[in-house]
């Protein structure tokens, strides 16, 4: 087992990778740019270094600075949490020739699960079911109108090595298409340097329901269910939920066996999700796979028992997963809100500033994930995540009622937040009643 992790992220995941150290019996290294000195996570971990300054560009980014202090503090590992590093092929590889272990998969995995268009050939010689759409990537319009005549509108036009909601444009006819095409290509090179699209059949009325994975270097890979993350907002989650209240034990089972076949077939290690939309008639089809822990994890946690941090670390050291699939048990409900420095009242506008009071919701069943406090200061050069609050209830109806009573001993001050938006959701009716699909928003509020 490692003796000393490196932890490349910030905030709550950051806070999160320390604590399954510490209860591992593992030394940290946490590393901070200017604006976190005083971060939760630097004053966690064993140890800290400074990589630079207030942009992520010249410090998280940053892969000499990190490395260098790696080698300095002599880390054995490095754990690259979410965002960030956590899916860049290249910075695996280094750490790998810098004689450090990248907790997460091989680099093969994470190139070809990170580029969408490959996954999705990937997964159709995989025999995984994928939306219909374009059987690889494309730069003209004209291929793109003619994939529009062939399959029908609307179509979703997706960059290729995106992420986040970033480089997707929805087209309802021939007439809206080229201007798609070229928006989503110009969001594309801007956030990830690659203007490659491909097109698919856009599925309305669907939800998003995503698979968690644990395979080990020794071939081993199981799922632990289900999450359902159908409550977005321009492609980005807001609220998660596990277990999925639409799936039956049938099709749970057979969704969990294609998200391990998927996993397979790159040859995949150590955490990772595999994401599918499911129409109304109960077809799936692959959208993507996560190649890393999800901000989500807890909901998983919480309905299963198993600490998918430690797993990682554990895997990453080499150990065989300790269970089997038919090991996996579901228990209860859990639900995991996102409470985010946001107006939304101002169409969900970024609110850095400083928190003034600052209390969290306690009690059975409630879980925060947080590096907040009071006084802390939300910086605009990072994102606007506070910390996520997760419940566990013994069925969804106890969950939501546990959630609606800690939401609102959420106290929050100095920022607005995105804690009276989740109220307004889950006393929702189609929400309690399990209505929910990726139009809910729109549909609903």
């Amino acid at each position: 087992m490692f003796k000393k992790i490196l932890v490349a992220n910030r905030g709550e995941i950051a806070v999160r990778v320390i604590r399954a150290c510490k209860e591992m019996g593992i030394q940290t290294v946490a590393v901070f740019s200017e604006a976190d000195r005083d971060a939760l996570h630097v004053k966690m971990a064993d140890e800290s270094v400074l990589i630079g300054p207030a942009s992520s560009l010249k410090s998280y980014l940053n892969v000499s600075n990190i490395i260098r202090a790696a080698e300095q503090t002599r880390a054995d590992a490095i754990h690259p949490g979410y965002g960030f590093l956590s899916e860049n092929a290249g910075f695996a590889r280094i750490c790998e020739s810098s004689g450090l272990t990248f907790i997460g998969p091989p680099p093969e995995a994470i190139e070809i699960m990170g580029d969408k268009a490959k996954a999705r050939q990937k997964m159709i010689e995989a025999g995984v079911p994928v939306v219909p759409g374009s059987q690889a990537v494309m730069l003209d319009e004209e291929t793109a109108e003619a994939l529009g005549e062939e399959i029908g509108y609307p179509l979703l036009i997706k960059a290729s090595a995106g992420g986040g909601g970033r480089g997707m444009r929805i087209a309802q006819n021939v007439a809206e298409l080229n201007q798609a095409v070229q928006n989503a290509q110009k969001e594309a090179q801007m956030f990830f340097g690659n203007p490659e699209i491909y097109l698919e059949k856009y599925m309305e009325t669907v939800r998003h329901i995503e698979f968690q994975i644990l395979g080990d270097k020794h071939g081993n890979i199981v799922h632990l269910g289900e999450r359902d993350c159908s409550l977005q907002r321009r492609n980005q989650k807001l609220l998660e939920e596990a277990p999925a209240s639409t799936l039956t034990p049938e099709l749970r089972a057979e969704m969990g066996l294609a998200a391990v076949e998927a996993a397979k077939s790159v040859g995949y290690s150590s955490a990772g999700t595999v994401e599918f939309i499911l129409d109304q008639s109960g077809r799936f089809y692959f959208i993507e796979m996560n190649t890393r822990i999800q901000v989500e994890h807890p909901v998983t946690e919480l309905v299963t028992g198993i600490d998918l941090v430690k797993e990682q670390i554990r895997i990453a050291a080499g150990k065989s997963l300790g269970f089997r699939q038919e090991d996996i048990r579901i228990s209860g409900w859990a639900i995991e809100c996102r409470i985010n420095a946001e107006n939304t009242e101002k169409n969900f506008m970024p609110s850095p500033g400083t928190i003034g009071i600052y209390r969290e919701p306690q009690g059975t069943g409630v879980r925060v994930d947080s590096s907040a406090c009071e006084g802390y200061c939300l910086s605009p050069y990072y994102d606007s995540l506070i910390g996520k609050l997760i419940v566990w209830g013994a069925n969804r109806h106890e969950a939501i009622q546990r959630l609606e009573r800690a939401l609102k001993e959420y106290k929050i001050e100095g920022v607005p937040t995105t804690i009276p938006f989740h109220l307004k959701v889950i006393t929702n009716p189609a929400y309690i009643r399990g209505e929910v699909h990726t139009d809910f928003i729109e549909r609903w509020m």
